[in-house]
């Protein structure tokens, strides 16, 4: 017992301590809280302590991410998750564009297909949606050529792709088979666009046939 009590003596006297100090704040999804936070980001460096007083250095800690609410720290991967208000967001940038490659691929000759995705469009964040306004970015986005609104699709879901289960990118990929379904069979370019549709949101062709074949089943 005396023997033990020396070394945990000893271990007071000298040890290593991390001086960390606080580099970047922001907010970030706390894992542990399981939402939207405020974070520091620490940077430390370790040093040698005799009786509490830091001597010699020990060099860099890892830095990490401090949760400014339960305390807890993580590794800086935990910044590459978005909050909920920025996820929110990216699925509403991606129903909107993904609505108008819909549209762009002959939906919008179609008073039903515009409808659909006026609809689409306001249920996925922009409630004040108009056919005039979805139709006005169309114009935008098919001025330079054919490719553009593809470029924009890919650019809307690439991002969301790593955050979102499969079935919230099969939901994604439904609702654009509704639109495009809303004035009957799917048309010759409404079928590659869907299909370019499930080739960004990274679902294998199999899987998007299976899917498209199922929402068209009694149209």
């Amino acid at each position: 017992m005396v023997h033990s009590r020396r070394r945990g003596g000893l271990s007071w006297v000298a040890g290593v301590r991390t001086v960390w100090r606080v580099v970047e704040d922001g907010e970030f999804y706390c894992p542990d809280c399981g939402g939207d936070r405020c974070y520091q980001r620490l940077e430390g460096r370790r040093r040698f302590t005799l009786l509490r007083v830091p001597l010699l250095p020990r060099g860099r800690a890892v830095p990490v991410v401090e949760c400014s609410y339960c305390r807890h720290r993580f590794s800086l991967q935990a910044l590459d998750a978005p909050t909920t208000v920025r996820l929110s967001l990216m699925l509403r940038d991606a129903v909107q564009a993904i609505a108008l490659a819909v549209l762009a691929a002959g939906g919008a000759e179609s008073r039903a297909a515009r409808e659909a995705a006026v609809d689409s469009v306001r249920d996925g964040g922009h409630p004040d949606c108009t056919e005039e306004r979805l139709l006005t970015l169309l114009a935008a986005l098919t001025a330079e050529g054919e490719l553009v609104p593809e470029t924009e699709l890919r650019e809307a879901l690439s991002p969301l792709v790593p955050h979102l289960a499969t079935a919230g990118r099969e939901s994604l990929l439904r609702e654009a088979a509704r639109i495009a379904l809303a004035d009957g069979r799917y048309l010759s370019g409404e079928s590659a666009a869907l299909a370019t549709i499930g080739a960004a949101l990274s679902l294998a062709p199999t899987d998007t046939e299976r899917l498209l074949t199922e929402a068209g089943q009694g149209v």
